[in-house]
């Protein structure tokens, strides 16, 4: 793909802002911050409680779906949602195929980064510890979870956390909160995957207004790490 083509596809999924106005009012930018702040601390607690069960454990799929379920109930509760756009051919359209090929990069990233980490213990073995649910669980009650997950921290990172910022610095900020909160796991390598992924996933909130694409792209990226990585890490 050359320079140019590479150009006209990331520049409206990644750069360029769609028009818009999801202009609050002001009592309802508070709330906003507020439900948005009690969900925060309630999500991260569980996400703590999640990855601290043992592997092969069912109570991990009550966890990880209350996580979910808070991050849901979070991004709901906090006001308006949108899906977004992106301009395609000369018209706004929903964004679908970009942000999947948007996930698939990512992945393939992540994948050539993952055979470097692999010649290195200590940061092998965090990566080895989050694989273990899949391993000593069910493949399917995983990917299941993953989605869910998945769906859901778009719902409230990319829709009630960015919302909740204001219009200045909001992309690094909310990957700041993303990253932030992705500490109560106690996995380096979990943190930083939500800070650079995070990244790519703020700005695409902020080109097309909307939490579709980030969901599409996460979910792609998600289940691609679910599936070949333990084929680069044997347990």
């Amino acid at each position: 793909m050359t320079r140019d083509r590479l150009t006209t596809l990331l520049a409206p999924a990644l750069l360029e802002q769609v028009p818009r106005d999801h202009t609050q009012p002001l009592r309802g930018f508070h709330r906003r911050r507020v439900v948005a702040a009690v969900a925060l601390v309630i999500g991260s607690t569980l996400l703590g409680f999640a990855l601290s069960v043992r592997p092969g454990a069912s109570s991990f799929y009550a966890w990880t779906m209350g996580v979910a379920a808070a991050w849901v109930v979070g991004g709901v509760l906090s006001g308006p949602l949108h899906l977004g756009y992106i301009p395609f051919r000369g018209k706004l359209r929903r964004p679908i195929v970009t942000p999947v090929l948007i996930g698939v990069a990512c992945g393939a990233i992540f994948i050539a980064g993952s055979l470097v980490v692999r010649e290195i213990g200590p940061a092998r073995d965090f990566i080895v510890n989050v694989l273990a649910h899949a391993r000593r669980g069910s493949m399917t009650l995983v990917a299941v979870v993953t989605v869910a997950n998945g769906i859901a921290e778009e719902i409230f990172f990319r829709g009630a956390v960015y919302a909740a910022i204001g219009r200045r610095h909001a992309v690094v900020i909310s990957t700041l909160i993303y990253t932030a909160a992705t500490v109560a796991t106690g996995n380096p390598t979990l943190v930083f995957a939500a800070a650079t992924l995070g990244l790519v996933l703020a700005l695409q909130r902020r080109a097309s207004g909307g939490i579709l694409a980030p969901i599409l792209t996460h979910v792609t990226w998600s289940l691609m790490m679910l599936f070949t990585l333990p084929l680069i890490f044997p347990g």
